[in-house]
């Protein structure tokens, strides 16, 4: 077993269980109750906006972001400035143990969401679209907040959300929410058991996202080096001439990138709104060098001449800085009738290029950072147009070896992914595991009172 790998771990159950009456929750410990949430704290469903009023008190909100992204609500946090009247800085100043929950959301599996105030934050307040839960001396706000995340606890809060798109939870659905309940100092033994495994869990998950933003690197570096500098250490190199790139194989030619395709096409201007037979393509469809195709068609009548075929580039001309200028790779056919928004540019390499080498290219980081230092900025967006995009000279070797290069890189990165896809697959089990060890501790399926592990 590998150092960094959690220990398996054998919890007891409790000395004793009595049914709860409840299906969902099915056994309990015999000395557990099981409580409707408005005999355990008081719920308030805020009506504090963000807007600034003239006459209010200035505040801070906690709102709904704040409470989705984050487990505990700490004066770290950065919280909107807005204005509030007195009643509602009495009614919903944050205050330690309080508990928040989302209540508002266009997805059922995001209602219920909490979040527990850690810390006393005057002028702090509950924000709109959010419960202000508060508990009374025998609810300890960290055990209920653990509470209702559990599975099954949760999951008859996003059931009583009613909505269509949009999903809301009243006021006396979230008050008669049924919880079980410990005794209060076990509830605090819980929440602070679970704080310390759940850091544990945490602190994994944390280091295997890094592995894999390394892969990411790894990646980036290799093809990089692979497009710029060629596979051969020993080949002769000479000086590129081009400021952002130092030698290269001297065999190899510089050429203007409007060199390297024989044509370019702007896409579909109409609205995207509807359905169809024709698929058609946004920026967020272009991942990783490659074209994802959307669902469903979005449209029925669309020129021959922009529905895409195999080995088609598409760059996006128009977006952030840090998001105009990627570039994807159509693998389809024109028979699979996919077109493709106004904001991409179609481009089809003529016979210097091949479509999957010069894919690599312009998605290569040095690349990608000249074509948007040429963009244009207009407010928060920027433009490139092929005109300017032409224009950024890279180097480029014959087809033959083009083609080796695509070939070495693809096995490279392919390994690269399965092992990317590896650590994935361990985050999402350790994400599992925490969320089955709080579910067991908060409705007594295991007992941790005698824990003291480290």
């Amino acid at each position: 077993m590998s150092a960094t790998e959690p220990k398996s771990r054998r919890f007891r159950p409790y000395p004793a269980y009595k049914d709860s009456g409840i299906e969902w929750l099915g056994r309990i410990p015999t000395h557990w109750t099981v409580k409707r949430l408005k005999t355990l704290a008081s719920v308030r469903l805020s009506n504090v906006d963000k807007k600034s009023l003239e006459g209010e008190q200035p505040v801070r909100l906690c709102n709904y972001t704040d409470v989705y992204y984050n487990e505990r609500i700490t004066s770290d946090l950065e919280f909107m400035h807005a204005t509030a009247t007195g009643e509602q800085v009495r009614t919903f100043t944050l205050r330690a143990g309080d508990v928040l929950v989302t209540k508002d959301s266009e997805s059922w599996t995001d209602i219920a969401v909490p979040a527990v105030v850690k810390e006393n934050l005057e002028g702090v307040l509950c924000g709109y679209h959010l419960a202000h839960i508060r508990p009374a001396t025998y609810c300890h706000g960290p055990f209920l907040a653990r509470a209702f995340s559990a599975l099954g606890t949760r999951d008859q809060f996003q059931i009583a959300a009613s909505g269509i798109t949009r999903f809301g939870l009243g006021g006396d659905a979230i008050r008669g929410g049924l919880f079980a309940m410990p005794p209060e100092p076990e509830q605090r033994t819980i929440a602070a058991f679970l704080d310390r495994e759940t850091a544990k869990i945490d602190a994994l998950v944390a280091k295997k996202e890094r592995l894999i933003e390394l892969l990411q690197e790894r990646r980036t570096a290799l093809i990089t080096r692979a497009v710029t500098g060629g596979l051969d250490p020993g080949a002769p190199t000479r000086d590129s001439g081009i400021e952002w790139l130092d030698e290269i194989p001297a065999r190899w030619a510089i050429l203007p990138l409007k060199r390297l395709w024989r044509r370019c096409d702007y896409g579909l201007s109409e609205s995207l709104a509807g359905t169809g037979a024709v698929r058609v393509l946004t920026m967020a469809h272009i991942q990783d060098g490659e074209v994802v195709l959307p669902k469903q068609g979005s449209m029925d009548d669309v020129p021959a001449a922009l529905l895409l075929d195999q080995d088609d580039l598409l760059f996006n001309r128009t977006n952030s800085r840090d998001l105009v200028g990627k570039v994807g790779l159509f693998r389809g056919s024109r028979e699979e009738h996919v077109s493709f928004a106004s904001y991409l540019v179609r481009l089809t390499a003529n016979r210097r290029a091949w479509p999957a080498y010069l894919n690599l290219l312009l998605n290569c980081r040095l690349v990608l950072a000249q074509a948007r230092s040429m963009a244009l900025l207009s407010v928060n967006q920027a433009n490139l147009n092929p005109s300017r995009y032409g224009e950024i000279r890279v180097p480029l070797p014959d087809l033959d070896e083009q083609v080796y290069i695509v070939r070495w890189v693809h096995d490279r990165v392919t390994s690269l992914r399965h092992a990317a896809e590896r650590v994935r697959r361990a985050i999402d089990l350790l994400q599992e595991l925490r969320a089955a060890l709080i579910s067991a501790a908060v409705t007594g399926k295991i007992d941790v009172r005698g824990d003291v592990s480290a």
